[in-house]
């Protein structure tokens, strides 16, 4: 014959039977589930991947990680607080010039550039601005989306970015390859993985000075570094890229 259970012992099954019936679950351990770049659908066919996730496309706010792929394994090498543009984040191909959004997709990283020289441990190409580096955004200009040394007669100042005078946010940068081989006008010109300022970008990404060294330093061109720029979830969701 069984003894009867202690009334405490009762008591203890009836209350843990209805905290789990209330309470939700509590939360996933850390790392379970396969890395985010293994949940991607393209990562650029390199072992160097830059993921830039906001939670939300009106999120001016998120994370970049960093990743290597070793032996056929995505390992996430560092991580930093990011932000992205005044009015958060769009798909890249629907994006319009002077809206300040980012543009989410997956894109090359054509060089670096920067006002201060490039960090110790840097291998990726490398330009150092000068007083007459200048970005040109002006969509009548034969130079739109494109760096020039020297100010071109069809490319108004008014619509180009003066590099040198940006400081500290241009200390170091990374060119995006968003809207860059076959340059839309009107889509965007001058998106960069740049130090971060006091607010949200102009549509640029942006993160700590010391980790934008620290990328730079980690990057390796001969291992063909992408950067997928995305939402966690949504029609933007950097899983789609």
């Amino acid at each position: 014959m069984r003894r009867p259970r202690p009334v405490t012992a009762v008591l203890a099954a009836v209350l843990a039977s209805l905290l789990a019936a209330v309470l939700p679950p509590g939360p996933a351990a850390a790392g379970d589930g396969p890395p985010l770049p293994a949940r991607m659908a393209r990562t650029g066919g390199g072992t160097q991947l830059i993921t830039a996730e906001a939670p939300g496309a009106r999120s001016t706010t998120g994370t970049v990680s960093w990743w290597d792929r070793r032996g056929g394994r995505w390992v996430r090498v560092g991580s930093t607080a990011a932000r992205f543009g005044a009015n958060g984040l769009v798909e890249g191909g629907r994006r319009r010039q002077g809206t300040s959004t980012t543009p989410t997709g997956l894109y090359r990283l054509p060089y670096a550039f920067g006002i201060d020289a490039a960090p110790p441990g840097t291998d990726v190409r490398y330009r150092r601005v000068t007083r007459d580096s200048w970005w040109c955004q002006d969509n009548r200009s034969r130079a739109y989306n494109r760096w020039v040394e020297g100010l071109p007669r069809d490319c108004r100042a008014s619509e180009a970015e003066h590099l040198v005078t940006y400081g500290r946010r241009y200390a170091h940068a990374l060119v995006i390859g968003f809207n860059y081989a076959r340059p839309v006008r009107g889509r965007g010109a001058g998106i960069f993985l740049h130090v971060a300022g006091r607010g949200p970008t102009a549509g640029c990404v942006a993160v700590p000075a010391r980790a934008m060294r620290r990328i730079l330093a980690w990057a390796d061109p001969a291992r063909r570094p992408h950067i997928a720029i995305g939402t966690v979830s949504g029609p933007t969701a950097l899983t789609r890229y």
